[in-house]
């Protein structure tokens, strides 16, 4: 996958499923896309994995957590055009409740048991992304800031929820 994306491989993507509940093999060739395709490749590919990492813009599977870290990768390198985008996905996955809630009703408890620990996973993969978020932040480029600071106060506002164990 080139310098960027280079330890994409070590994933073994095929064994996780998305968010979709499908296959999770199409995640390196959509990351790929993000990090070498022009610009409207890019935010179509961002688009695309959106549904592939956080469904419907709330619901996380058991392949976002590992592949946060190539998002944050991906916002982080420089002349990327579709960071906005990425970090929009970025604050989708770390607000991202879905089956903690479903979990904690009472009767489904015991069919979401993984799900829950998706989203603490996936929520702490972004927490490790912060200086990468933070420096973006403070960008001359109102397109990168903006979004940057929205990404810190979702990660402060989901650091003041009580993680349960469900």
């Amino acid at each position: 996958m080139g310098i960027v994306l280079k330890g994409v491989a070590r994933i073994r993507w095929a064994e996780l499923r998305d968010a979709q509940g499908a296959s999770a093999v199409r995640i390196p060739p959509l990351l790929s896309r993000i990090a070498y395709g022009d610009a409207d490749t890019a935010r179509l590919a961002v688009d695309e994995l959106g549904g592939s990492l956080c469904a419907l813009g709330f619901v996380v599977g058991e392949a976002t957590a590992p592949a946060v870290p190539f998002l944050l990768e991906l916002a982080g390198t420089p002349h990327l055009p579709c960071k906005a985008e990425l970090l929009g996905l970025l604050e989708s996955i770390c607000r991202a409740r879905q089956w903690h809630a479903a979990a904690g009703d009472g009767g489904l408890g015991a069919n979401y048991r993984r799900q829950p620990g998706w989203e603490r996973a996936a929520r702490a993969a972004v927490y490790t992304g912060r200086p990468i978020v933070e420096s973006l932040a403070s960008s001359v480029r109102p397109e990168e800031a903006g979004p940057a600071r929205s990404l810190l106060r979702a990660m402060d506002e989901a650091a003041l929820i009580p993680e349960t164990e469900s």
